[in-house]
């Protein structure tokens, strides 16, 4: 699954989304809902053309490229530049550049029917060959895409094949009740821009970003800000607003007061600042459930090597107390819910109940003595400005320093926090808190917990996970499936690879001057579904 950052970290994969499931396709050029009419107008107000929206966003884009993007800010923006195939939520599908997508009867092939008339920003067709160009570079290990391990099953690659200009045909080695999932994931990158390039992560190219979505590039400016434009022949339908502007702000609190002051019109709220953006009354507060696991990430790559003991990690774990952190991360229990397992609680076969380590001082204090960690330092990376997680830096430190663990905290700026955790060779702190979004189907977890993958930033290793992980991709039995997400559900949470602090909720303050949230679809990590339904009252 891809992987992203944002906040207190996000992972993921954004894109998060979700569950295989089957619906009728569309065929009108506007994306379709495979599966309900949609919602209407709440507000009474009629959408109309022009105006410009400004979003805040708290770094610059790490690559407008969605299929290496893994921070929030990224990931929101190629949302708008780029459009997917098809969309999940809560089990009900909305076709984009997709028509419909159907799996034979024995399940090992799934046909996709691409929309006719299709575009690129600069006016070259959209075609089948740019789908199965971009599957063949997502398996082409030179091209390094996080997606690659999604789309290789019991060793075996899922093959992409051009049927006609407007059809693909997916073939799988061996059936997986995850392909939907993992499909949904992907957004075609144009064959015409990147074929010539070695190496598409590091191409220039990604800098003049040349999508398909509502919104085509316009102008960057680094530590500013990035300008899309309205791209009047988007398949959807003319977008309502003349431009969307990602206005970088790296300080919350001026942030916030920009917010205030109508100069950003939309952004992401911390729990510590809602009462006081609402008590403006200039907002509609949204509230919803990313299916989101905010996390402490044990560093196992550490030079100290402290982490790699599992005892170690239990020790540490055990000084703390899920509830007071909750508290003080995130101000009361409306916002979060107490976590335990590695799946959130939208995910397929979510457990709950599993081995938790918390809450017990000297339990904590006898691992910790035995293992040599009373009087040595640790490191906890956070991010600066971000209230959450200097928060639980601050209350993790504390707990530690009563079971006689010294805790050093390093503040950085959101850009390099991204890079130290990120960089598989980092080995210079010990702590820090993470976040991710996986989806509806635990397989998408794979890339954080078996060995090796790229996305494993705490650097686990389980001969007996990477196992169950495999067995779980392939097994059509849904019962037996279940069993074994449970399986590693315990046998991760046992491990301590993480301490799973809260399922949380994400607030986003939009100006009410801007009408269309309902028909844009609030969505997790890119804020909305489909910006060009957006417009100023």
């Amino acid at each position: 699954m891809r992987k992203y950052f944002s906040g207190v970290v996000i992972l993921a994969l954004l894109t998060m989304l979700v569950t295989a499931c089957s619906g009728d396709a569309g065929n009108s050029a506007a994306p379709s809902d495979a599966s309900s009419s949609g919602s209407s107008q709440t507000t009474g107000d009629q959408p109309k053309d022009g105006g410009n929206l400004i979003i805040g966003v708290q770094a610059d884009p790490v690559i407008l490229n969605p299929n290496y993007a893994g921070d929030r800010v990224s990931l929101t923006i190629d949302q708008a530049l780029y459009a997917p195939l098809f969309q999940v939520n809560n089990g009900k599908k909305t076709f984009y550049l997709a028509d419909s997508l159907e799996p034979s009867a024995d399940n090992l092939t799934y046909t996709l029917k691409l929309k006719s008339g299709l575009t690129w920003h600069d006016g070259e067709k959209l075609t089948a060959d740019d789908v199965v160009f971009t599957i063949d570079k997502i398996l082409d290990e030179k091209q390094n895409s996080m997606l690659r391990g999604n789309f290789i099953i019991h060793g075996k690659p899922i093959k992409a094949v051009k049927v006609d200009d407007t059809t693909v045909e997916f073939k799988l080695p061996q059936v997986s009740p995850a392909f939907e999932a993992t499909l949904v994931q992907v957004t075609p990158i144009p064959k015409h821009i990147f074929e010539h390039e070695a190496d598409i992560e590091k191409s220039p190219k990604n800098n003049t970003p040349v999508g398909s979505g509502p919104f085509k590039f316009k102008e960057y400016k680094t530590g500013e800000y990035v300008t899309l434009e309205r791209f009047d022949n988007y398949f959807g339908g003319k977008p309502h607003l003349d431009t969307i502007t990602y206005r970088i702000s790296k300080d919350a609190n001026a942030s916030n007061l920009a917010l205030q002051n109508g100069e950003i019109n939309i952004k992401y709220v911390d729990p510590q600042d809602a009462a006081t953006i609402e008590a403006t009354g200039n907002f509609e507060m949204k509230n919803y459930s990313e299916g989101r696991l905010a996390y402490m990430l044990f560093n196992e790559n550490s030079d100290t090597g402290l982490m790699k003991n599992k005892e170690v990690r239990q020790g540490l774990s055990y000084a703390l107390n899920r509830e007071e952190l909750i508290q003080v991360a995130y101000t009361s229990p409306d916002y979060a819910d107490p976590a335990k397992s590695f799946v959130t609680p939208d995910g397929l076969y979510h457990d709950n109940n599993v081995t938790t380590y918390d809450n017990d001082v000297e339990k904590a204090k006898e691992l910790l003595q035995k293992n040599g960690v009373v009087g040595k330092t640790l490191r906890f990376i956070v991010t600066s400005g971000n209230k959450a997680q200097e928060a639980i830096a601050l209350y993790v430190q504390q707990k530690l320093k009563d079971v006689g663990v010294n805790v050093e905290i390093q503040s950085m700026d959101a850009s390099a926090f991204s890079d130290k955790f990120t960089n598989p060779e980092t080995s210079d702190y010990e702590l820090t808190v993470g976040g991710y979004i996986m989806g509806f189907d635990p397989d998408a977890y794979s890339i954080l917990y078996t060995t090796g993958s790229d996305s494993n930033y705490a650097h686990y290793s389980n001969p007996e996970v990477d196992k169950l992980f495999q067995e779980g991709a392939g097994e059509a039995d849904t019962a037996k499936r279940g069993e074994i997400y449970k399986k590693l559900q315990e046998t991760i949470a046992a491990d301590a690879v993480i301490y799973p602090i809260a399922y949380t909720k994400t607030i986003v303050a939009v100006d009410k001057k801007f009408g269309g949230l309902d028909e844009a679809v609030l969505k997790p990590v890119v804020i909305f579904e489909d910006p060009s339904k957006l417009y100023q009252k």
